[in-house]
């Protein structure tokens, strides 16, 4: 009887899985025709065996529809293959017209179904203490046969997909095959009676498992809500199955530490008072978790939507100051007071600051100055450095990357350029040396303009080629005020007021002639801004701003066009004064570029134009080393 009870249970526990999980599939699974057709198959799994259910309380006639009805399970698992398979590289057009026709395979199963019923393909054996159970006719063979035909085919379509696809797929077909082979175990002994074996079908008893292995092993990769749950369902199993061994073990032995009274209670009673116990445990538990939290952690809110909103924030920083102001304003934020996060070496000017150091096992952040804070701002902390951690990491490498596209960027601007800008220099300057020579007897205002728009020629020819040539860089110490001074010196200033404003000790690590360069490109352009207007101005500034000298060329002369972007400006030919070669600001780009600086123009400063050189104080090349670019 308690035999009985068990199959009873497993049918009972099967069928109410069956229409759970096909009520899942269908609302997950809202545009997926595969999906949906796993659901009928999981229906119908219910359907049979609320078959047996039907049985069992003597219900015969809805029993025997309901189990005849079989071979549509296994009709709309082959739907369910056909669909699966047949899609990306491994779609196959006879696929898709089995696909389309499977209307006729749907017809055929019910004919099957129906005939089955007419004929009575059917009968019932005493079984489990005079209980029915379902057996197949003579008739019944066709029904049989035909279930166990349609079968095969579904998992010969699996066969051929796991031949086709790679990755997931290919799991999830691998996986049903080992699901299948299991319910081929199970389903075995329910056909035993029909063959005249009249053993109990222990194997049912597992049943439920079959399905909700079936549609585990679907959709695990497609969808991660299931893998949590699985994740949980184990867990809770593998505790039942402790209490169990548990309860059984001290059942046993109770009555020797003289607890007769246990020795008396059926160890299932046991189990299950333990089992409700668990539940009771497992559903207070978060709560629970939660008010311990605050006690011992007070004001330290840490949940799934702090940590993705971190999360988020920095992982829209592009740089390093960025990430470093990023991070400070989100814990400020969170904790309400000032926090400051710095690099290694840096000058910390908060009274709260994080440690960000680089070290050969990584990133570390070590929060500093913590001795006055609570448990739960420390809490807090040592969650934040870790994700920052992280992301430090991260931006590492995107920065690299990104240093690594610039080079080949480079590499390729030279092949494209090189070539070109020697050829200009062979085929222009032969020209341009017979046309000065022949203008030697002009009369002298013919021959002082040709030999000013000689000179901008040649000034052209020999921007274009610093702008595509490769730049060799002889790294050395580098006061900025003296060779702003010296560059002043060989400049046409006419009527312009030229204001410099720089430290005498502020230097730099660079190349000082090609810096030299750069403050002639930006001065000179400045000048010609300003050389014909009333009141001209050009101021020259340069300060330290953490480990970058920030040098800053100023002017009152008319504001750039709105129209060009901040990228645009540098580019050649974007921005061209008149007689200028169109090539001064990116050839001013390319030299910072080499040095590892940042130029830029703003209009934030109070100044109508002023262009801001970034240049690091101590470059990644070490003084006197050589750089090619």
């Amino acid at each position: 009887m308690t035999l009985f009870i068990a199959f009873e249970i497993a049918i009972w526990v099967t069928s109410v899985c069956g229409v759970l999980v096909g009520a899942w599939l269908v609302w997950r699974g809202r545009k997926q025709g595969d999906l949906k057709a796993l659901a009928g198959f999981a229906v119908m799994m219910a359907l049979w065996c609320f078959g047996h259910l039907a049985l069992f309380h003597n219900l015969q006639t809805l029993g025997m529809v309901l189990l005849l009805a079989n071979p549509l399970m296994p009709t709309f698992f082959l739907h369910f293959a056909i669909l699966f398979v047949n899609e990306g590289a491994a779609w196959r057009p006879w696929l898709s017209i089995i696909a389309r026709n499977m209307g006729w395979i749907y017809a055929t199963s019910v004919l099957i179904v129906l005939l089955s019923i007419w004929g009575g393909a059917g009968d019932t054996v005493a079984l489990m203490g005079g209980r029915p159970f379902f057996v197949f006719n003579e008739l019944g063979a066709v029904n049989l046969g035909y279930t166990i035909f349609i079968g095969v085919l579904g998992h010969g379509v699996l066969l051929l997909g796991w031949r086709q696809h790679t990755g997931n797929k290919k799991r999830s077909i691998l996986a049903m095959f080992g699901v299948a082979a299991w319910g081929l175990l199970l389903a075995t002994s329910f056909v035993f009676p029909s063959f005249g074996i009249n053993v109990f079908p222990y194997p049912m008893l597992l049943l439920p498992s079959y399905l909700l292995l079936l549609v585990y092993g679907v959709v695990r990769y497609q969808i991660l809500d299931v893998n949590r749950f699985a994740n949980r369902a184990l867990l809770a199993l593998a505790m039942m199955l402790v209490i169990l061994c548990v309860i059984a073990v001290f059942g046993t032995l109770s009555g020797r530490f003289g607890l007769q009274a246990l020795t008396t209670v059926p160890v299932w009673q046991l189990w299950l008072y333990s089992l409700v116990v668990l539940l009771v445990a497992a559903t207070v538990y978060p709560w629970l978790r939660r008010v311990t939290e605050r006690l011992v952690f007070p004001g330290a809110v840490l949940n799934e939507s702090v940590l993705e909103s971190w999360n988020l924030e920095l992982n829209k920083a592009e740089s390093w100051s960025d990430l470093l102001n990023q991070g400070g304003q989100l814990l400020a934020h969170h904790l309400r007071q000032p926090v400051g996060i710095y690099m290694q070496d840096s000058d910390a000017s908060e009274p709260l600051y994080l440690s960000v150091e680089k070290t050969a096992n990584g990133w570390y952040v070590q929060p500093s100055q913590t001795e006055d804070l609570s448990p739960g701002m420390r809490l807090t902390l040592e969650v934040f450095s870790s994700i920052f951690a992280t992301k430090c990491a991260a931006l590492e490498r995107s920065l690299a990357l990104a240093e690594a596209e610039r080079k080949r960027l480079d590499e390729q601007h030279l092949v494209e350029l090189g070539s070109l800008s020697a050829a200009m220099a062979h085929e222009l300057r032969n020209p341009l040396n017979i046309i000065s020579m022949a203008s030697y007897n002009s009369p002298p205002e013919t021959k002082r303009h040709i030999q000013e728009q000689l000179t901008r020629a040649d000034r052209l020819v020999s921007d274009m080629l610093v702008y595509s040539g490769k730049l060799t860089l002889q790294y050395q110490s580098v006061a900025i005020k003296s060779l702003v001074t010296n560059v002043l010196s060989v400049l046409n200033m006419e009527s312009v007021l030229i204001t410099v404003q720089i430290p005498p000790e502020l230097e730099v690590q660079g190349d000082i002639h090609r810096l030299q360069q750069v403050f002639i490109n930006l001065i000179d352009n400045a000048l010609a801004y300003v050389r014909n207007q009333e009141g001209g101005s050009v101021c020259i500034e340069a300060h330290m701003e953490q480990d970058a000298c920030v040098c800053r060329i100023h002017n009152n002369g008319p504001a750039l066009d709105a129209s060009i972007k901040q990228d645009d400006l540098f580019r050649p030919f974007v921005s061209k004064r008149p007689g200028g070669s169109g090539l001064g600001l990116a050839i001013v780009r390319r030299i910072m570029d080499a040095h590892h600086g940042i130029i830029s123009h703003r209009e934030d400063l109070g100044w109508p134009v002023t262009f801001e050189c970034r240049l690091p104080k101590s470059p990644q090349q070490a003084s006197g080393e050589t750089s090619h670019v």
